[in-house]
């Protein structure tokens, strides 16, 4: 190997190291280290404008230079060793390993690790260098990214795929790690990344879970139901609760019941409606909240589809999923059976109904526990909707009556389970 292949060698990998670290350190760079930079150098403050709207075209061309500049070297010793030994393949075997180890120590942990170490000083040739790269083959790159998304399925990304999401999800990771940032910052910055992938339908409350009313009910069982519920806004139905017609406010209830005493026996629930917002299920919750703000709604119905109502979503679920479970001061650990006298009992929704049997010496039929695993489960089932505070039902020996909400969406979590002589059939009265 002649001296000037030698010289040209190294000088190609390390002028791929020296890409690799700008890449580094420009992808390290936040806007407080570039406020800095400008300050100290004014005349880097166009450039570093540039870069801050379009980062991914600096990254880019830095990328395929380092490519070109790594896969030029290789070709270079792999040229060179194929001319002067006769066993191809082998060489070929040594040539890859021994390529793969030199560009990895010299273009990527060594350079990598010094331009996060010393990003702001690195950042100032970096800048220059891959301006001027942008501005020669800024076109190339941009012709590149297009057939790549043509080859790929689904939908590609406008300025490619490598100022990526995960090198920012790892930066506020190792932010973790040093103590820049607290594990619930970065449980949810994660968060706020996660809900761009976040289907509607997996944070909704469920069609089973949903409390509604029908529109034939007067004004005054419709506070009822928002009181004993703890929900402030209520879908109404007409025939079924495929055919939501519009969501009632108590606070319109309330308002119009302050006004017009006589209005909350005399009216009904269906003149005071506000329009329902309808949503399908396959919508990412990011759009959806995007949505909520510039429409100011707080709740959405979900349909599935085919048109029929899946569930319900409120902009409190979506903020849930970054900020984690919303709390009140009830929820706490509640035991599965809290005898108070031996004929009264305060026992968990969550107890199973073999369990409830053996303790409180009722039998149910197959039928009543088909499809039932839970206390909470068999008095959804007999009433046919989700139970609010006060909705009772019958047992074999026992009236259940349904006690304390908790949590945002007001689930039962107790029962005041009471012993009767005579089995009847319990209702929900609204």
């Amino acid at each position: 190997m002649s001296l000037i292949n030698l010289l040209v060698i190294i000088g190609l990998l390390l002028f791929a190291g020296f890409l690799a670290g700008s890449e580094s350190a420009l992808t390290s760079l936040s806007r407080v280290l570039i406020e800095e930079i400008v300050e100290a150098k004014p005349r880097y403050a166009k450039k570093f404008a540039k870069l801050l709207d379009n980062p991914a075209r600096y990254l880019n061309v830095l990328l395929l230079v380092r490519k070109g500049c790594e896969l030029t070297a290789t070709v270079f010793v792999a040229d060179y060793a194929i001319l002067r030994e006769e066993n191809n393949g082998l060489v070929l075997a040594g040539v890859v390993l021994l390529m793969l180890m030199i560009s990895y120590v010299i273009v990527g942990v060594g350079p990598r690790t010094l331009g996060k170490q010393h990003a702001i000083a690195w950042a100032k040739p970096a800048i220059n260098t891959a301006d001027i790269l942008a501005k020669l083959l800024g076109p190339v790159t941009n012709l590149l990214i297009a057939i790549g998304n043509a080859l790929t399925p689904g939908r590609g990304f406008k300025s490619g795929p490598f100022a990526s999401e995960a090198e920012f999800r790892d930066l506020v990771d190792q932010a973790s790690e040093s103590g820049f940032v607290e594990e619930s910052e970065r449980e949810m910055i994660h968060s706020v990344f996660d809900l761009g992938e976040t289907l509607v339908r997996e944070l909704m409350v469920p069609r089973t879970e949903m409390v509604w009313i029908e529109s034939g009910k007067n004004l005054r069982q419709g506070l009822s139901l928002a009181l004993r519920s703890g929900f402030t806004r209520i879908p109404v139905i007409s025939e079924n609760l495929d055919n939501v017609i519009g969501i009632a406010y108590v606070k319109d209830l309330a308002k119009r019941v302050h006004e017009h005493h006589e209005a909350e026996l005399t009216e009904n629930i269906e003149e005071h409606l506000r329009k329902a917002t309808f949503v399908p299920e396959t919508k990412t919750a990011s759009d959806l909240l995007k949505e909520m703000q510039s429409d100011q709604i707080h709740m959405a119905i979900v349909v599935d589809e085919y048109g029929g109502t899946a569930g319900l979503i409120t902009i409190e679920d979506i903020l849930e999923e970054i900020v984690g479970e919303i709390a009140d001061e009830y929820d706490d650990e509640t035991e599965e059976i809290e005898w108070l006298s031996d004929d009264r009992a305060r026992i968990s929704t969550r107890l199973h109904v073999e369990d409830f049997a053996q303790e409180f010496k009722s039998e149910f039929s197959p039928d009543e526990v088909a499809d039932v695993d839970t206390i909470g489960g068999l008095i959804a089932k007999q009433l046919g909707r989700v139970p609010i505070p006060g909705s009772t039902i019958s047992v074999p020996g026992w009236k259940l009556t349904a006690e304390r909400p908790a949590g945002r969406r007001h689930r039962i979590i107790t029962v005041l389970a009471e012993r009767i002589t005579q089995v009847s059939e319990g209702s929900d009265h609204l």
